[in-house]
C-alpha cells in the first residue's frame, strides 16, 4: 500500500503506513485475497478520494462509512458509483435535495468524480469492503487512517466545510476545529433517515454561501451530463 499517485497527501500520511495497525490492516488484507474473497473496491482505488482531490486543494469534506459492496459500483469516492451503475438510493436522495437547494435537475448517473476535482473530499471511514458483506472490514484499521486525514485537514487547510451526515460521520468529525470550518450536520441520506432532516437541509447552498463569504469559490455541484470527458480524465 503506498500514496504514489497522492503527492500531496504523501509527506503527512506514508508514515502511518510503517505503523502496526496499518501492518495489521496489509496482514488481514492479503489473507482476505489469499481466501479467495473478493474485496471492493480494485486495490488501484482504494486511495482514490486522496488521488482526486490533492490536501491543498480541499474545500469540502463529505464523510461515508463503507464502501459499496456489490460488483461495479465503488470506485473510491464516497456515494459515487461507476458510470453505467444504477443511482444507489442515498445519491438519489442527494440528488432531490440538491434540486430542493439549488435546482439542479438530476443526472442520470452517479458518478462524483467531477465533484472530488473540484476539491470535495468524498472519503469513506473504512476503504474497503467484502462483496456481499457490509461492513465487513470495520474495526481492522482502516477508521485510524482515515481519522488522520480528518485530522490532517483539519490542522493543514483553511476554511473547509465538513458535511456530516448521519451519526456515525458525525462521531468521526467529533475532532472537527468549527471556529476556523464550518461543520454542517444532518440526518443520513439513507431512505432509512433522509426524511427526518436531510431533506430540507439546505446544506449544498449552505457550503457555497460560506465559501464565498471565505473568500473562496464556491463548488460547481452541477454534474456533467456528458461522462465522456469525466472518464478520460479519471
Amino acid at each position: 500500500m503506498a500514496l504514489d499517485n497522492a503527492p500531496s497527501w504523501q509527506p503527512w500520511l506514508q508514515p502511518e503506513f510503517d505503523q502496526p495497525y496499518m501492518q495489521s490492516l496489509k496482514r488481514f488484507l492479503q489473507a482476505e485475497k489469499a481466501a479467495n474473497k473478493v474485496i471492493y473496491p480494485h486495490s488501484s482505488h482504494w486511495f482514490h478520494a486522496l488521488e482526486a482531490t490533492p490536501l491543498d486543494r480541499v474545500r469540502v469534506v463529505i464523510l461515508g462509512q463503507d464502501p459499496y459492496h456489490q460488483p461495479g459500483q465503488a470506485h473510491g469516492l464516497c456515494f459515487s458509483v461507476k458510470p453505467g451503475v444504477r443511482i444507489p438510493p442515498s445519491l438519489v436522495n442527494i440528488y432531490k435535495e440538491l434540486q430542493a437547494d439549488l435546482g439542479i435537475a438530476p443526472v442520470d448517473h452517479g458518478y462524483l468524480e467531477h465533484w472530488a476535482r473540484q476539491g470535495v473530499l468524498l472519503l469513506n471511514a473504512v476503504l474497503t469492503v467484502e462483496q456481499g458483506n457490509a461492513n465487513a472490514h470495520q474495526g481492522k484499521g482502516w477508521e485510524q487512517f482515515t481519522d488522520r486525514i480528518i485530522q490532517l485537514v483539519n490542522e493543514q487547510c483553511e476554511h473547509v466545510v465538513f458535511l456530516l451526515w448521519g451519526s456515525y460521520a458525525q462521531k468521526k468529525g467529533a475532532c472537527i476545529d468549527d471556529r476556523r470550518h464550518l461543520v454542517l450536520k444532518a440526518p443520513h441520506p439513507s431512505p432509512l433517515s433522509a426524511h427526518r432532516g436531510f431533506l430540507g437541509c439546505g446544506h449544498f447552498s449552505k457550503a457555497n454561501q460560506w465559501l464565498v463569504e471565505q473568500g473562496r469559490e464556491p463548488v460547481d455541484w452541477q454534474l456533467p451530463v456528458d461522462l465522456i470527458e469525466e472518464k478520460v480524465n479519471s
